[in-house]
């Protein structure tokens, strides 16, 4: 009998141990899982306090909802923290797929060694984010989707095969409503954000070396809203707007008050030439000569892209440089702009 309870007495003393043992490390473990959701809560909030300014700007020109574009910014780069971001810029997750001619960077995804874009800063990833929606067909239908429908975004972006996680919409969804990035849908302009409107997030390009040409300083500079909330830019004191999908010369002439022939005018176009969303459009002649003295002329470039580039008549530049035809300007040539 006395062994009986001996032996009882001291299971009890070892289950009341092995228990305290594991209540320990419970808590440890939550703790451990607290500290990190703590964590992961700030860069969420950095991230969204460093970036809700580009992601409004790009839903003023396209039409994307910012707290997808955000969502998708935090989910893709790890709120700006994984290899993809860091080494990269690249903020969604955008693999080179065909046609990219820009830099690369290449890592394990769902494939080995697999091929995404690179790009020089985030503000250039953003910018892409919005043309590679606006720019395939397959993504056309979430245009019809009201901006401040985020849940009928999250699912359509699922559905036209954005990301292979089946749980891509609902991840998207529960981001938005943990962050209240709604709120940034209802936004028509960048002043409601306190931001002033020459001013935009992670505008630090990298320095250009010395036998470089310098770029326009005015470039990508936000002056005002029109009155259907489409953002007017200033580049080299030439008032421009970038083209939205579906965008035409006359849809931009009528908006403006002003003929189309003068828009095709001021902006070197030929009748046959279509807007494609992002293209720059002035709204006045463009100047006689550029801030720059000249251009070195990069692969894919054409003499309408740069004179767009630098807000300055074709006219102009080929009278400056003796070109007859378009066709005569080659890779590598250096090109006068004023």
């Amino acid at each position: 009998m006395f062994f009986f309870v001996a032996k009882c007495f001291i299971d009890r003393i070892f289950c009341f141990r092995t228990m305290k043992k594991y209540i320990s490390l419970l808590i440890i473990i939550c703790l451990v899982l607290q500290v990190q959701a703590q964590t992961n809560n700030q860069a969420r909030r950095e991230y969204i306090e460093k970036y809700k300014g580009i992601a409004v700007k790009k839903m003023l020109e396209y039409g994307i909802p910012a707290s997808i574009t955000l969502a998708q910014g935090i989910l893709e780069s790890g709120a700006g923290y994984s290899p993809l971001a860091v080494d990269a810029n690249n903020h969604f997750g955008i693999k080179c797929h065909v046609g990219w001619t820009g830099d690369t960077f290449h890592m394990d995804d769902d494939l080995q060694n697999e091929c995404f874009r690179k790009y020089k800063n985030a503000e250039e990833s953003f910018n892409d984010h919005s043309l590679f929606l606006t720019s395939r067909s397959r993504y056309d239908f979430l245009f019809d989707i009201d901006r401040t429908d985020y849940e009928g975004w999250a699912h359509g972006l699922k559905k036209a095969g954005y990301a292979t996680n089946p749980q891509y919409a609902p991840l998207l969804i529960k981001v938005i409503t943990e962050e209240n990035l709604a709120q940034y849908d209802k936004i028509n302009n960048l002043e409601e954000l306190g931001l002033p409107v020459d001013k935009t997030p992670d505008s630090d390009l990298p320095e250009i070396a010395e036998d470089e040409p310098e770029m326009p300083k005015d470039d990508f500079k936000p002056v005002s809203v029109s009155k259907n909330q489409r953002i007017i830019y200033e580049n080299e004191g030439v008032k421009y707007v970038l083209a939205l999908k579906g965008d035409s010369f006359e849809k931009i002439a009528e908006e403006f008050g002003i003929y189309s022939w003068q828009v095709r005018n001021y902006n070197d176009a030929p009748k046959s030439l279509d807007l494609k969303p992002g293209e720059f459009i002035y709204l006045e002649k463009k100047n006689s000569k550029a801030g720059v003295s000249y251009h070195i002329m990069q692969y894919n470039e054409d003499l309408r892209l740069i004179c767009q580039k630098y807000a300055v008549r074709m006219s102009e530049i080929k009278k400056l440089n003796g070109i007859k035809s378009e066709d005569e300007v080659r890779t590598g040539e250096r090109l006068k702009l004023k």
